[in-house]
């Protein structure tokens, strides 16, 4: 099959459809302190405001990505944006936290019915592999720098207007994406066979969703271990009984000899603890940015930008740097150095960044672009063309997982260290509500119902959250690293395909 010629047209326009999703899962990250006093949410409500979209995606996009393979890429992915633009208004205009976070579970339907397609498009037009590096390369910018992106439009739009804003800028977005997309993408016939079973689709969602709100469930202190248990073990039965169905099925949703590839294996781990160390890491430094050194939601954005930019450089320079020095190497020390960057943010002073700071942040968004944009182009140069949608939804749900479970994980670390480093005033003992003590957005609540009397409560808040933050970037760090060194045990002996077309 001959290239379109107009390929680079193709590719902006699905560029375009995965900018304001992949915005959308960090732009809340900035909001957290907008919606605790807006919504008077509690500091669970919160994390699943932020955690439904990607959890629930996780389960959403092997289904989408093969459903997409049978009934077309162009067709799902214009459906997806559309289901997109409605959710979008849901959310921002949600009267309470409930509705909030329903609005956002449509939100990640929408996404799931898009991301796979995009990859798979792009696999599909461009055959070449070097330009299909450069398209996946370019698709990693967007990829890094749209997640970084997303709590500096977040702060831009929260310093003038509420916090449903964050939610309606989809709209006019989507009312420019949707026309080109359906313009210029290729109408070709779907190439994946066989029929699509709503069951194995069934099967799948609610596997990977009662295995995840296990472990959701399982960082928990306070959670009633019987309940983790019971959501573990169906988890894993549900997914026991999709796998046998995959494998004796004759034409079945999800292909499971793509993971004898090391290169999908390895990229689809890999997205998983990068991005979720990652979430962790921004939602923490977005709230010590606003609670504790005072800073507006756009300047705390802007402090972000070193990441912004670090990370739209590396996206193109992943290609080069796979083709030189082999997928191994580069992965390995991208990530290492990624863990050197959350490192030295943890035991950074934000009152007074410096220099320091600034090179810190973009050695991690440089890193981190580069690392995972190696991956990509490794995973759907090994992936068939005609199952590309399958195999860029497994990479799309490493990508969400990672993000839901990290925010879970490092939200569940950060409230554990928070209570634990908290010391109440003596003159408030007794008088505070006990949720005061869970997060700092529900101690900034209880100091603001007491007025005045609240400023020794918000002092004790920042002292604690400081100490927090540092356990959770140094942590982060920790796996990040660890992952660094699996990597390079893993590809040990893999070869790199960029050198020679997929087949």
């Amino acid at each position: 099959m001959s290239a379109p010629r107009n390929r680079w047209l193709i590719l902006l326009a699905v560029m375009l459809a995965f900018t304001p999703i992949v915005i959308d899962m960090t732009i809340l990250h900035i909001a957290v302190p907008s919606l605790t006093m807006a919504l008077d949410a509690s500091g669970t409500e919160i994390l699943w405001i932020i955690d439904i979209y990607p959890l629930l995606m996780a389960g959403l996009l092997v289904p989408m990505g093969t459903l997409s393979d049978r009934v077309g890429h162009r067709r799902m992915l214009l459906w997806g944006l559309l289901v997109f633009l409605v959710a979008s208004i849901a959310a921002a205009f949600a009267p309470n936290a409930a509705m909030l976070i329903g609005a956002r579970a449509l939100l990640a339907l929408g996404a799931s019915m898009v991301v796979p397609n995009v990859l798979a498009i792009i696999r599909r037009t461009f055959e070449d592999p070097r330009e299909r590096g450069i398209a996946l390369g370019l698709w990693g910018t967007i990829g890094a720098a749209g997640s970084a992106l997303g709590p500096l439009t977040g702060g831009l739009l929260l310093e003038h207007f509420w916090w449903g804003s964050v939610f309606l800028i989809n709209v006019p977005v989507m009312l420019i994406v949707w026309p080109l997309a359906y313009a210029v993408l290729p109408r070709s016939r779907p190439s994946g066979a066989g029929s699509w079973s709503i069951g194995q689709a069934l099967l799948l969602i609610a596997g990977l969703i009662a295995s995840v709100y296990a472990i959701k469930s399982g960082f928990k202190p306070d959670q009633a271990r019987h309940v983790t248990a019971l959501s573990l073990g169906a988890g894993i039965v549900l997914l026991a009984l999709f796998v046998r169905q995959q494998l004796r099925a004759a034409t079945p949703m999800l292909d499971l000899s793509l993971f004898s590839r090391p290169a999908i294996v390895v990229g689809t781990i890999m997205a998983l603890v990068v991005t979720g160390a990652l979430a962790g890491a921004e939602l923490t430094v977005a709230q010590e940015l606003q609670f504790v050194v005072g800073r507006t939601p756009l300047e705390a954005g802007l402090f972000m930008m070193p990441l912004v930019i670090a990370s739209a450089i590396g996206g193109p320079l992943a290609g080069y740097a796979v083709s030189l020095f082999g997928l191994r190497w580069v992965a390995t020390l991208s990530l290492l150095a990624a863990a050197a960057g959350l490192a030295g943010l943890g035991f950074s002073d934000f009152h007074n960044p410096g220099f320091g700071v600034v090179a810190l942040m973009a050695v991690l968004g440089l890193s981190l672009s580069i690392g995972l944009t190696a991956s990509s182009i490794a995973i759907m140069s090994s992936a068939p063309a005609d199952k590309a949608g399958a195999a860029g939804a497994l990479e799309g749900t490493g990508y969400e997982m990672g993000a839901g479970l990290g925010i879970t994980f490092f939200g569940v670390l950060l409230a554990t260290s928070y209570s634990a480093a908290l010391r109440l005033p003596e003159a408030l003992a007794g008088t505070l509500p006990a949720s005061a003590g869970h997060s700092i957005g529900e101690t900034m609540l209880a100091a603001r119902d007491l007025g005045a009397d609240g400023a020794p409560l918000m002092e004790a808040a920042r002292l604690a959250f400081t100490s927090a933050h540092s356990t959770v970037l140094l942590s982060a760090a920790g796996l990040v690293a660890a992952m660094a060194f699996a990597v390079m045990l893993a590809l040990r002996h893999y070869r790199d395909p960029s050198a020679a077309p997929a087949h």
